[in-house]
């Protein structure tokens, strides 16, 4: 059950967990479709409009998508580093950090890229995706450390499964696409783009609408400086 602002607001010392997706989100390039566009057969493509379409799993279409690439690791970290976060998170990691919210970034995306791409942000957040493993030569495959059977999404990272959405706290979502729907379902703040904000708008999910993390951090602090504001009056 997710607390109202009011009840939230008369909660003291409330653990806030904020939870980020990364491709599309932290990432604004979508580094997984970018990597599947360089170095996989086209046929990605058709797998990637299966689960668009809701015909295949996520961990499906990954799995076979990831079967599609032909690169050896040297060129995979050359393509890394061609790759940008957004140059606002850190500010809004910051902003969480001052007021006690804990940050967990969470993908269906692959691990090495997330991983990768945090360190050279200089951040050290906690992820979880997926497992991207070479095979040899310029071969790759893919492992789901995180897959639930019974995930709603049927994703290779089920994002509900790291939250805590028992007990007293609030859960943030920051997200854009199909693999963030679940939870931001299930969240007390959504910070909305891409996919995610029409899917919010259309299913009654409260949420505000962003295009960046400049504005997500204006809108987080907005809404943590209302909470704390609201535990000590």
């Amino acid at each position: 059950m997710l607390l109202s602002r009011d009840a939230i607001r008369h909660v003291p010392a409330l653990p806030i967990d904020v939870f980020v997706d990364f491709d599309g989100t932290i990432a604004p390039d979508d580094p997984t479709d970018s990597l599947f566009a360089r170095f996989a057969d086209p046929a990605w493509l058709d797998i990637e409009a299966e689960w668009q379409s809701g015909r295949v799993s996520s961990r499906e279409a990954m799995a076979r998508q990831v079967g599609l690439i032909r690169a050896t690791p040297s060129e995979i970290a050359r393509f890394i580093t061609e790759m940008k976060t957004d140059p606002d998170f850190p500010e809004f990691v910051a902003l969480c950090r001052r007021h006690g919210a804990r940050i967990t970034v969470v993908s269906d995306g692959l691990d090495l890229l997330v991983e990768s791409m945090l360190k050279a942000a200089g951040l050290d957040l906690p992820f979880y995706a997926n497992q991207l493993v070479w095979q040899g030569g310029d071969r790759w495959a893919l492992r789901f450390p995180y897959i639930r059977s019974d995930c709603r999404m049927r994703m290779g990272n089920c994002k509900c499964a790291h939250a805590r959405f028992m007990g007293i706290g609030a859960n943030v979502m920051v997200g854009d696409g199909r693999s963030d729907f679940c939870i931001a379902e299930r969240c007390d703040l959504v910070l909305a783009k891409g996919k995610l904000a029409p899917h919010c708008r259309e299913n009654g999910v409260q949420h505000i609408p962003i295009r960046n993390f400049s504005e997500a951090t204006s809108a987080m602090l907005d809404w943590l400086t209302g909470i704390r504001s609201g535990l000590t009056a």
